[in-house]
């Protein structure tokens, strides 16, 4: 004869708790366990709250962003699983509220030879046919695929045109590449994945010689705005941001 086992209360809710995880699907529990990929994205720790980070994009709507010369977000662009992401023909988006010394931290992911990139301090003057006649371009490529990435003039986390990145810090098409960019006063740093590929100063005479000896040397505002609109570039590709944060400098 088998011994008779006392039903304690402590016995009884571990065996509720045993059936009751055995009729949830194994992909939820692994969610239960460690939150859903949305939810872990596009959040501040208390940290960054702390440090004076707020978010530029929440996740789930395009708030905050119109297109270029635009009243509206263009319909080419939307929130998807966390990512603000280029999906179809568009026009460049900017964020609605203007910056003039800020750090920007975001991750992007460009399609196979895909092609875009990250304004800073943009405006909207009526004499201007694209936002790169006003803003520096920190670029965003598949260095691999496309034919910017033959010149690291042009390449993934240059100073588009002006100020080279180094080769092997950008990551493949398809995976994520964080970005670092600081604009403080005339200074100005581009970090890729940890790296600080690209650092200059606005204004300056290497600076002066370089826009008067690029594409640059029409546009009498290029670079030289004290403040402006950060943008995203659509450039006939998929691409998706997700993580953007800021903290506004002194």
């Amino acid at each position: 004869m088998n011994p008779v086992i006392p039903i304690t209360p402590n016995r009884l809710r571990a065996a509720c708790v045993a059936a009751a995880l055995m009729a949830v699907p194994q992909l939820v529990l692994a969610q239960a366990a460690s939150g859903s990929a949305t939810e872990r994205l596009n959040i501040l720790t208390p940290e960054e709250r702390a440090a004076g980070w707020r978010l530029l994009f929440d996740g789930h709507s395009t708030v905050g962003w119109r297109g270029w010369k635009m009243d509206s977000m263009p319909s080419g662009w939307g929130a998807r699983d966390g990512e603000l992401t280029r999906v179809r023909p568009a026009a460049d988006i900017i964020t609605t509220e203007k910056f003039k010394n800020f750090e920007l931290s975001l991750e992007w992911n460009i399609a196979k030879n895909g092609n875009s990139g990250i304004f800073y301090r943009a405006s909207e003057d009526p004499g201007d046919n694209a936002i790169y006649w006003s803003a520096p371009e920190m670029q965003v490529l598949d260095d691999a695929g496309h034919p910017d990435g033959q010149s690291r003039l042009t390449a993934a986390g240059s100073d588009y045109g002006l100020y080279p990145s180094p080769a092997g810090v950008v990551k493949p098409a398809g995976q994520w590449n964080k970005v670092r960019l600081v604009v403080n006063g005339t200074h100005v740093e581009h970090w890729l994945n940890g790296v600080k590929v690209v650092e200059y100063e606005l204004l300056s005479p290497d600076w002066e010689a370089k826009v008067k000896a690029s594409k640059f040397a029409d546009h009498p505002r290029y670079g030289r705005n004290a403040e402006g609109y950060i943008g995203l570039q659509e450039h006939e590709f998929r691409v998706a941001f997700r993580n953007i944060k800021i903290r506004v400098l002194p």
